[in-house]
This record gives C-alpha cells, sequence and structure tokens, in this order.
C-alpha cells in the first residue's frame, strides 16, 4: 500500500487514478509519495521513505528541485494539462486589449443608479470603443502547448500570426497551422506585430539570445509599433516592469495584460491585470491532477519517469526484476554496478540509463537470483542516491 499525502485540494478526477494499492490523506508523516498544487514546499523536511513528489500544474517555483535530487526526490509537472484554459484565457485577453470592455464595464457601474442610464451608455460609450483583432498581427514568442494552438486559433479569427521558437519539438511543429509565418528571431516579432504575446519558461542566462527573464524591456519595447499590446500569461518576470510603466505612459504600449499582478502592475494604469486565472478552470484542474496521479503511479509501480523536472524521462518494460538507481552523472557508477550483478551470477536483460545534467537515472533488468546484500552494496557506490527494486 502506498501513502500519498496531498498538500492541496487535489481533483477527485486525478484521485481516481491511484485506485486501491494507494492510501491518501493530508497528514501522512513519512509518505513514499507527494501531491502538491501551489503549496510552499521549500521550508519542508522530507522523510527517508518519500520517492516522488507531483505538481499539478507546470509551474515547479514552489518546490526545492536541488534539494529534490539530492534526496534522491523524483519532481513531475504537468506540462500542457492545463494549455487549452490558458489558450482561451489568452484570447480573451487580446479581446479585453483591443477593445475598452473593462474600462466600459467599471463605468456602466458608476451610473447603474441613474434613471437615465440608457441614455448616458448611448452618449458616453464611444470613450471606450476600440479596435477589431482581425487582420492585425499576432506575434506569439514561444510555439508549445499554450502557444501553438493559440496562433492556430488566432489564425481562425482572421488574424496574421507570426511565430518564434528556436527550440520548437517535432511534435509541436506538426501540429502548427501552415498559415503561422515562422521567423527566426524574437526582433522580427517585436518590430512587426500589432499584438505580442509571450508563452516562454523563464530562463536566466548572460546570452541575451537564450535568456527570457525581462525579454520584454526598454530596448525591445523601443523595437514595436506605437500602441502595441502585449500580453504576459507566461512568467511574471518575463516583463521588465519599470519599463512597461514607461512605455504606458508614453503610449509607446497600448495596453499590458498580466495573469501576475504584483505590487507594481496591479495598480498600474494600462494594466490589465487577472489573478492568475490561466489554469482556473474545472477541466484544467482534473487535467493537470489526473497527469500528476498517473505519473506517480508509473513511478511508484514501474519506475518509469515522464515529465520529470530534476531527473532525466526514462521508460523501461522488465522481464525480471528491474532496479532503478538515481544517481550523480559521473563517471564509474554504471560499471560498479553492472560488475556487482555480474559478480552476483546474475544476467543483464536489458539497460536504460538517462542522465540530466548533474543528474543520471538507470534501470537494469535482471534475470537471475539478486540478493538484498547485492542491493545493499550497490547504494554504497560513489554517486549512487536511491536504489530500489521492482519486480
Amino acid at each position: 500500500m502506498y501513502q500519498v499525502q496531498t498538500l492541496n485540494k487535489i481533483s477527485p478526477v486525478g484521485l481516481a487514478q491511484l485506485g486501491s494499492s494507494y492510501e491518501v490523506a493530508d497528514t501522512f508523516e513519512n509518505p513514499d509519495a507527494i501531491l502538491v498544487r501551489s503549496a510552499v514546499m521549500h521550508e519542508m523536511t522530507f522523510g527517508d521513505k518519500l520517492l516522488a513528489i507531483a505538481r499539478a500544474g507546470a509551474g515547479v517555483n514552489n518546490i526545492p528541485l536541488d534539494r529534490c535530487a539530492e534526496e534522491g526526490i523524483v519532481v513531475f509537472n504537468t506540462p500542457g494539462a492545463n494549455a487549452n484554459g490558458v489558450k482561451e484565457l489568452a484570447l480573451a485577453g487580446m479581446l479585453l486589449a483591443s477593445r475598452d470592455i473593462v474600462g466600459g464595464i467599471n463605468w456602466v457601474q458608476t451610473i447603474k443608479g441613474e434613471e437615465t442610464v440608457a441614455k448616458m451608455v448611448e452618449k458616453g460609450k464611444s470613450k471606450f470603443a476600440g479596435t477589431e483583432i482581425k487582420g492585425k498581427k499576432l506575434g506569439i514568442i514561444g510555439l508549445g502547448a499554450i502557444g501553438g494552438p493559440l496562433g492556430n486559433a488566432a489564425i481562425h479569427l482572421g488574424m496574421e500570426v507570426y511565430g518564434c521558437d528556436p527550440y520548437i519539438s517535432i511534435d509541436a511543429a506538426w501540429n502548427l497551422s501552415r498559415a503561422i509565418h515562422h521567423v527566426k528571431t524574437r526582433e522580427e516579432i517585436f518590430k512587426n506585430c500589432d499584438i505580442i504575446s509571450v508563452h516562454t519558461p523563464l530562463v536566466k542566462n548572460a546570452d541575451p539570445n537564450i535568456a527570457t527573464e525581462k525579454m520584454i524591456n526598454a530596448e525591445t519595447i523601443a523595437m514595436m509599433k506605437d500602441g502595441v499590446i502585449i500580453l504576459n500569461f507566461a512568467r511574471d518576470l518575463l516583463v521588465d516592469d519599470e519599463a512597461m510603466e514607461a512605455a504606458l505612459k508614453s503610449g509607446k504600449v497600448r495596453k499590458y495584460v498580466t495573469d501576475f499582478p504584483n505590487a507594481k502592475t496591479a495598480g498600474m494604469e494600462g494594466v490589465i491585470a487577472i489573478p492568475h486565472l490561466g489554469a482556473s478552470t474545472e477541466e484544467a484542474e482534473d487535467n493537470c491532477a489526473a497527469m500528476a496521479a498517473k505519473e506517480l503511479v508509473e513511478y511508484l509501480e514501474n519506475g518509469n519517469i515522464r515529465n520529470s523536472v530534476n531527473f532525466p524521462n526514462a521508460e523501461m518494460n522488465a522481464v525480471g526484476k528491474k532496479i532503478c538507481i538515481l544517481h550523480r552523472n559521473v563517471p564509474s557508477v554504471i560499471a560498479s554496478l553492472t560488475q556487482g550483478i555480474s559478480n552476483a551470477g546474475a544476467n543483464i536483460e536489458n539497460m536504460v540509463n538517462a542522465s540530466r545534467k548533474e543528474f543520471a537515472y538507470t534501470m537494469i533488468d535482471v534475470t537471475g537470483a539478486i540478493s538484498d546484500d547485492v542491493i545493499e552494496s550497490m547504494k554504497t557506490i560513489d554517486g549512487v542516491i536511491r536504489v530500489r527494486v521492482i519486480g
């Protein structure tokens, strides 16, 4: 029986994926796995039984990834599970920014008690007039699970779409509309588009061609068309708030729509600040929870890693016992592991090894007798973090 601790309310659709071999509660002291949404885990102490943490969502800033890797705890997220919810909100953001819908709604609330409200609306509505999105140029930076579908939807709405993503996957590329113009640099997006939507991870790097932190800044805003609309449904720190405030005051940027309000942007004139609603739909919460639960089941029961953020992904079917080893990505570990199996007289039927920066994961399919002493000796090999036997 596996014990799974929940740190937030998790959708029943997700919990249903765990089955009868799992006990779920929010009070376990030393669980086998943790399911989490937004709870901050950096100050938590983890028990020696904890094998995995699954985040029902994409961002993992609330989880101490490096410490988990050092302790042999695999951390999962659920990329793409909430993509449709974010895509739909980005479409709404374009409409809110193109037409002053928010301003108009707020104004109606100030006159709702007047007997002549209907006449006042007809007289005053012109100050909230906007523009249509049909025929406008939309630039998307990042054509993954959200940016790609957003571009496809915008094509159907009559927009001219430009996309930039030097790291686009083959699957994502196959799913893009042929009508999307694929450009090689962000600068082409900045210079040519009426609306710009960012959908990249936060990357801190000295190379400005790689870094995404504050990629919307004074220098890049200066390249843009006057009256540009900027949408941020990806990460708060992709945009330099000081530069944005100056651009909004000057009229260079017409509207800034962000799903990540902070002390600066929440009260900034010209900002439409949405309270992080991108994934706040019933469907997205169900999808994320189900995907996170399935990842835990696959790892706990079969040792397979899918969508980890601190260890490499790896999968293998085994005919015998599967020995699963989390270790550092250093020389001689594999040789020491296989030598121990050979000395025990067992046979290696198959082996998978994958690495992710300084950490690695090895699965060995073994037939023949493997004693507990052999497994214990593997744990003492320099660089080995955790050893499990499945089957």
